[in-house]
């Protein structure tokens, strides 16, 4: 039986696909307050406003194409049994290869009815004013924003609880509740922690060891590793 790698990845997973991501500078996202596009007020007092902000970054998001790091840990899965659990709102894990992605904070190619039954539905194109659902409530991005619950936390709580093996890749473990997952991680399993300005440091959770590279050049290296040894038991290296 294989063992379970859990992966936690965050926008720096996808940054270097081109993706930019919010806390890169001052808080703006590609020129916006992210309280103007990332809130339900916001999308209150201006959905055209929000829903152009998401429509651009669909588009943006077709011509992305997954990176090295992607592809590393899709590789993974022929040696481990891989549990993705992402903060972004991509598909890159998915076109990369990995099987099971769980998308904590929603799927920028989805829309979601605005109505009580939260309807989700496939979604490439634009989502303008007046496109609506069935039950004719206006639709809006797959998007958890701030200040709204993430329902799937409990899932991924979960499935980190699982984990024989953990990375945290690409995220600052600044943003809450996502980052409260690594503490489901069980003691001794190993965890890798691969960011090029990590913020944690050596001590500061049991088994770790710290990468300090970007996605696409760290996650390459760690999959070799643990491909070769096929468990990871050569033990975490501070």
């Amino acid at each position: 039986m294989k063992r379970k790698l859990v992966v936690l990845s965050g926008a720096g997973m996808s940054a270097d696909s081109g993706l930019k991501t919010f806390r890169d500078a001052d808080g703006l996202w590609e020129g916006h307050d992210v309280m103007e596009v990332a809130t339900p007020q916001g999308f209150a007092r201006q959905p055209a406003l929000v829903l152009d902000f998401y429509n651009q970054r669909r588009r943006q998001l077709l011509v992305a194409e997954p990176n090295a790091g992607h592809r590393a840990l899709a590789s993974l899965e022929s040696v481990f049994e891989v549990q993705v659990i992402t903060q972004n709102v991509d598909d890159l894990h998915e076109r990369a290869g990995s099987k099971q992605v769980l998308h904590l904070h929603g799927e920028l190619l989805k829309a979601r009815s605005t109505g009580p039954q939260r309807e989700v539905f496939p979604w490439k194109g634009d989502i303008r004013l007046g496109d609506r659902c069935r039950a004719g409530f206006q639709l809006r991005p797959h998007i958890v924003w701030f200040g709204e619950e993430v329902p799937l936390l409990p899932e991924a709580a979960n499935l980190a609880s699982q984990a024989e093996i953990m990375i945290i890749v690409g995220t600052s473990m600044q943003v809450y509740p996502a980052a409260s997952l690594v503490h489901f991680k069980p003691p001794g399993a190993p965890l890798y922690f691969i960011d090029p300005a990590p913020q944690v440091s050596p001590g500061q959770f049991d088994a770790l060891e710290i990468i300090a590279e970007r996605a696409a050049v760290g996650l390459p290296i760690l999959a070799g590793r643990l491909g070769h040894t096929g468990h990871g038991s050569s033990g975490p290296r501070r």
